[in-house]
C-alpha cells in the first residue's frame, strides 16, 4: 500500500468482508495520517429520522432524512457530512476535499444551509489505528477508489456498492454484479 493520504477517497468492501459491519460498505475517508485514519460508511441508512434525533438539522438534510451509520465507533456521536456551495470555506465547514466537507453541528443551522447543496448526518464512525488500514487494504480487504461528488449524498445509497465498483475498470467492474448471497447463487 502506497503511504499516500486516502483522504476524500472510497474505500469499497470486498467481498470477504460479507456478514461483517462492512458487508457492502462504501467508506467516504475524512482523514489519513500517520495518526491514525477516519471515514464514514455513505451507503448505511438506518430506520432513524434526523428530526427525532437532531430537530434542529430535519430541513436541511438531503433524501432520505434519515441518519446513517458511519460506522462502528461511537454510534452515540453525531458526524455531519456537507457539499459545499463555491469555493470559499464557510463557518462552521471543514472541507475534506473538493466540495466535501465535515459540518460543526453546533453551528447553527440557519448558517450552513445557505452555504450547501447536500447534507447527511451519521450515528459514529469507522476507524483505524495508524498502519491497520494499509494492513487491511494489503490483504485485499478493501479496495481503494476515487469518490465522485454525489456518492456521500445518493437518495439510493444502498445501491451505492454496485454502482461504485461499475463505473472502475477491469476486473473490479465485474464485482458489481457479485450476489448478495453467493451461497444462493
Amino acid at each position: 500500500m502506497n503511504a499516500e493520504s486516502l483522504t476524500g477517497r472510497l474505500l469499497v468492501a470486498a467481498p470477504a468482508l460479507r456478514g461483517s459491519t462492512f458487508d457492502r460498505a462504501v467508506v467516504l475517508m475524512l482523514s489519513h495520517d500517520g495518526d491514525g485514519a477516519l471515514g464514514v460508511m455513505v451507503n448505511k441508512p438506518t430506520e432513524v429520522y434526523v428530526d427525532d434525533v437532531l430537530p434542529g438539522w430535519a430541513t436541511v438534510v438531503s433524501e432520505p432524512g434519515v441518519v446513517f451509520q458511519g460506522g462502528p465507533v461511537s454510534l452515540d456521536s453525531a458526524l455531519g457530512l456537507v457539499a459545499v456551495r463555491g469555493a470559499d470555506e464557510p463557518l462552521g465547514i471543514r472541507r475534506v476535499r473538493g466540495e466535501v466537507g465535515v459540518v460543526d453541528l453546533d453551528t447553527p443551522a440557519e448558517i450552513i444551509e445557505p452555504a450547501i447543496t447536500a447534507m447527511r448526518i451519521f450515528a459514529g464512525y469507522a476507524g483505524w489505528a495508524p498502519d491497520q488500514l494499509e494492513g487491511e487494504i494489503d490483504e485485499g480487504s478493501w479496495y481503494v477508489v476515487d469518490a465522485e461528488p454525489g456518492d456521500a449524498f445518493r437518495v439510493d445509497a444502498e445501491g451505492l456498492w454496485s454502482a461504485v465498483l461499475r463505473r472502475q475498470s477491469g476486473p473490479l467492474a465485474l464485482l458489481a454484479t457479485f450476489p448478495a448471497d453467493p451461497s444462493l447463487n
